[in-house]
């Protein structure tokens, strides 16, 4: 049986990858997130053979950042396709030029704050503000909320604090640097186990090679699955 709160990225290199991972999973996942990565690769077509064929739910992560016109056309473009989230970069004017953009569909507004895969020293080389990772996570999903995003992007080990602020009543929290225990941790920085991220304050929780990559991805689901059932 799936669980909506496991979104499995499907970080493959085409949409004929993508379908063909998507069959092995079955009826054990019912949320998938198509990225950046995949746009070229037929990552429009292949969210829409989910959503309309199969009933799947699908997240667009495409964080985009632009002028407010350019942001609000861009979402307004994708919001026919009848999808459920959709990441733009935190930023107060994108957030809002999303909002106007998405207006009248059902397609949520996710802010992303500062990148799973991102540390301060990395922070500090793209001459962002001074100041702990947490502190500017927790200082950008305030800002998102109150440009009216529908919820954040943040890694797992900032969702206590995020769902803490009063702004965050009603919205929703979505984990990616999610890792099984005893995973390799490829380019995530700031993770937590899956349990431990869905404790702490998370909606969604975003697992990519962990099931992907697995010699048998289902089972690799399945596990995560039992994981958050057992909370």
């Amino acid at each position: 049986m799936s669980d909506d709160r496991l979104i499995v990225a499907l970080d493959v290199p085409d949409a004929r990858a993508g379908l063909t991972l998507a069959d092995r999973l079955g009826e054990t996942v019912s949320f998938y997130k198509i990225g950046l990565g995949m746009l070229t690769g037929g990552g429009l077509a292949l969210a829409n053979e989910l959503k309309q064929e199969q009933g799947k739910r699908i997240f667009l992560d495409m964080k985009l950042f632009d002028i407010g016109h350019t942001v609000e056309a861009a979402v307004r473009g994708l919001a026919q396709f009848d999808l459920d989230f959709l990441t733009v970069h935190g930023d107060p004017h994108v957030v809002r030029a999303a909002k106007e953009g998405a207006a009248g569909k059902d397609l949520k507004i996710l802010a992303v704050t500062i990148l799973t895969s991102l540390d301060r020293g990395d922070l500090d080389a793209g001459l962002m503000v001074p100041g702990p990772v947490p502190d500017l996570v927790l200082e950008r999903a305030a800002r998102a909320f109150g440009a009216g995003a529908d919820g954040v992007i943040a890694s797992p080990q900032e969702a206590a604090a995020i769902r803490a602020l009063p702004e965050a009543q009603g919205r929703l929290i979505v984990t990616p640097g999610v890792r099984p225990a005893g995973s390799d941790l490829g380019d995530q920085k700031r993770i937590a186990t899956p349990g431990r991220a869905v404790s702490d304050g998370a909606d969604h929780i975003v697992v990519g090679r962990p099931v992907h990559a697995a010699r048998d991805p289902a089972a690799a689901a399945r596990a995560i699955i039992d994981e958050l059932s057992a909370l």
